[in-house]
């Protein structure tokens, strides 16, 4: 039983449906992994036991029935803490919902669950998921499996250190400006940004934005793509869905990598300073792909104009979102979050109309790209795990960083594109902390990124090493 908690979901599903393991003794084992490791790294906030169980004991009985099991059957599940989950308290890292339980479940949970994923509570994330460090005022911080002293990342940061400890198998993410990616590439695992409109949102009140998106994190690609087949596919409630299904990311992801076409750049063509250490997995991991057989050059997009689109739209979300609550409850938000807003309640119709235009022109430049290049290595982020005492790097590769969010430019000069972008285990610094590497597509293109992303994978086995804080 001692190993369940490091079995893949596609194995522990295998074993479930073959019965050789009940529902209630996968649940039960995550619950324990729970209870001996949370304490050390704060990433589950919330532990709904007895409702778990009640829901393996439901689970087995309908497989001792002989009834047809849905693809997530028995699997067991810690939600991001902003995503809505009925019955289950979901605070948003916030004290203005410290003690709210939502009546409904938002879209992506209620496809997990039509799934058949048992839900075991809620993973930890930033205020509002504001920044890429995993700290609120409800929680406290998340700490980095690697080295307790450093950050989770976020702000999928709680759902990236539980499945590094083997709390559960599968997470539930979301990634605006890197929230699935930095935090993967923080505690070796795996996460994926997928194409706009791939999975839907709902309730979305910027139901046509796009730029915010959730998807699927893992230990391994085989396992993101399995729950991105239940999380993606059309769904009248979001007017950006793609009309594609998901049942077509449940397939195998094993390809023949040889002679594709990889461009590769360890700064973004000299765009964002990143810190040695980060670089030189980059490279190596160029080299590794030179191996695997694929034509490797280094060359990247011309970003200019996604560092002023990603500010200002991501800044009139804010105002959208949060300019209410300046008013009435100022001081019970981040001073972070207060800054952003009042960033963008000062943008104007021409600020937000320019904004737009630099996301199209660079959506085109990615497009031309690509034309000539199958994908494009990037670093996740510019820096490795940072300290946990800090907010946000202050210095860079020796540059300062005046925002919360200049640190992050390398994952979100990317989502400005709108391409796939996977976060996948790339290798370590000197020091022992993880470090992933970016692996980004054309537009639409996921399951091929997935499948490249599986091959680096198997090729370099990074990702099978554990953090000391689990065993």
């Amino acid at each position: 039983m001692t190993d369940i908690p490091f079995r893949t979901a596609r194995e522990l599903r295998a074993a479930l449906g073959a019965r050789e393991l009940s529902a209630r003794e996968v649940v039960q084992a995550h619950l324990d992994q729970i209870d001996r490791v949370n304490p050390r790294v704060n990433a589950v906030v919330t532990v709904a036991a007895e409702r778990a169980l009640a829901e393996a004991a439901s689970a087995d009985e309908r497989a001792a029935r002989g009834a047809d099991l849905p693809p997530l059957h028995g699997i067991p599940v810690a939600h991001k803490d902003t995503h809505e989950t009925a019955g289950i308290r979901t605070t948003f890292g916030s004290p203005l919902h410290a003690d709210h339980v939502p009546e409904r479940d938002e879209l992506v949970i209620e496809r997990m669950r039509a799934a058949g994923v048992i839900s075991l509570g809620k993973t930890n994330v930033p205020e509002f998921a504001a920044g890429s460090h995993t700290f609120n005022p409800v929680f406290g911080a998340t700490r980095n499996p690697y080295d307790p002293g450093r950050s989770a990342g976020g702000s999928s940061g709680g759902a990236a250190a539980a499945l590094a400890t083997g709390m559960h198998p599968l997470a539930d993410g979301s990634d605006l400006g890197g929230s699935l990616r930095n935090p993967a590439s923080f505690c070796n695992v795996v996460g994926f940004r997928p194409s706009t409109g791939r999975v839907p949102s709902w309730p979305a009140p910027l139901g046509w934005s796009g730029l915010a998106t959730a998807g699927p994190m893992a230990r391994t690609v085989a396992d993101a793509a399995l729950l991105l087949s239940v999380l993606a596919g059309p769904d009248p409630r979001s007017p950006i869905a793609l009309d594609a299904p998901g049942e077509v990311f449940a397939r195998p992801l094993d390809r023949d990598v040889r002679g594709l076409r990889i461009a590769w750049s360890p700064d973004l063509g000299g765009s964002v300073p990143v810190e040695p250490e980060v670089a030189d997995v980059v490279e190596a991991s160029a080299k590794a792909f030179a191996d695997m057989g694929c034509v490797v050059e280094r060359d990247c997009p011309d970003f200019t104009g996604a560092d002023e689109a990603f500010r200002i739209l991501r800044a009139w979300q804010f105002a959208v979102k949060f300019g209410p609550l300046l008013a009435s409850a100022r001081d019970r938000l981040k001073d972070s979050i207060v800054w952003n807003t009042e960033e963008g309640l000062r943008l104007s119709a021409t600020d937000v109309g320019r904004a737009e235009v630099r996301r199209t022109e660079l959506f085109h430049r990615f497009r031309e790209f690509f034309t000539r290049y199958d994908f494009l290595v990037l670093p996740v982020s510019q820096v490795p795990p940072f300290d946990g005492e800090l907010e946000y790097p202050v210095r860079v590769a020796g540059q300062d960083m005046e925002t919360y969010l200049d640190w992050m430019r390398s994952a979100y000069f990317v989502t400005v594109s709108g391409s796939p972008a996977l976060s996948v285990p790339a290798g370590f610094t000197p020091d022992g902390l993880p470090v992933g590497v970016q692996i980004v597509g054309p537009h639409r293109a996921d399951f091929a990124v997935l499948q490249l992303g599986h091959a680096f994978e198997q090729a370099t086995q990074v990702g099978r090493q554990r953090p000391a804080v689990a065993r």
